[in-house]
């Protein structure tokens, strides 16, 4: 007996911060929390730190009313279900897949997310140079893990991050547990980065995300890494090269603009079983 069919998937990951990747070009499917959170476990789904449904502009309700309708729109989605604006490593996995299925024309274009629209430059090898946008800074705070008090930087990327610089070893870190925040400076909780400099241009970052947890990378938490690291250093633009478990990124902080340059991978492509995706709607 065969496999009924259900939904396509792509799985990819930029730094080893995986996706499931939903191709949804008329908009129809039908993606619960439930869902996401199934497809996300790495033992009864296929496993990753979130979900890329890609679906037009025009079939998102929630969509930013500054993103164009006629835009591949980035319905991102934690691995807890959850909704987030914004994804620096799933904008390149996104991008690369519009690439490869022939849905852009040209290196250079847009794409939509729920924190507005990101030109992305792709570059030959796969991966891509995305526009994050300008970085907010919004205040100091602090967190505590292993029993060391990080003071960090408030950095809205559209997305809510504290990007703690130290001369502790990030490495030695335990982020098993979320690092406590303070929730009226981050009301929808927040992504915590500890940053570590360990060259005049180059720094480690380890990162816990919300709704998922520590993760190999993080894309937007490598940009407000950068924007820490050059605020510690008096600087408010500059480059610095990111160390994430996952892999290196370089990330450019302007008066204007931020942009963020990495790797991207599709490594498998597939139909999901018709009857899984149906029990998964509301296990």
């Amino acid at each position: 007996m065969g496999i009924s069919e259900g939904p396509e998937f792509i799985k990819g990951h930029g730094t080893q911060n995986d996706f499931v990747v939903l191709p949804d070009p008329d908009g129809e499917l039908k993606l619960t929390d439930a869902h996401v959170r199934a497809l996300c476990d790495r033992r009864r789904g296929l496993g990753a730190d979130g979900v890329l449904r890609v679906v037009p502009t025009a079939a998102v309700p929630d969509a930013p009313d500054s993103v164009p309708a006629d835009l591949w729109f980035m319905d991102y989605r934690n691995a807890d279900g959850s909704l987030a604006e914004m994804c620096g490593n799933g904008v390149r996995v996104f991008a690369r897949y519009l690439v490869e299925a022939g849905l852009v024309t040209g290196s250079e274009f847009e794409i939509g997310t729920r924190g507005g629209v990101k030109r992305v430059r792709a570059h030959p090898d796969g991966g891509s140079t995305v526009d994050m946008g300008p970085a907010r800074t919004f205040g100091e705070s602090a967190t505590t893990v292993d029993g060391h008090r990080f003071g960090g930087l408030a950095v809205d990327m559209g997305n809510p991050h504290l990007a703690c610089v130290t001369d502790v070893e990030v490495e030695r870190l335990d982020l098993t547990t979320a690092p406590p925040h303070d929730a009226e400076l981050f009301p929808t909780g927040v992504n915590v980065e500890f940053v570590q400099p360990i060259g005049p241009d180059r720094v480690r970052m380890r990162v816990h995300e919300r709704g998922v947890g520590e993760t190999r990378s993080c894309g937007t938490g490598t940009v407000a890494a950068t924007v820490a690291a050059l605020h510690a250093d008096g600087a408010a633009t500059g480059r610095r090269i990111v160390e994430i478990p996952g892999g290196t990124v370089q990330v450019e902080v302007t008066a204007e603009t931020t942009l963020l340059t990495g790797p991207a991978e599709l490594v498998a492509r597939g139909r999901l079983d018709a009857a899984w995706w149906s029990a998964a709607e509301t296990a």
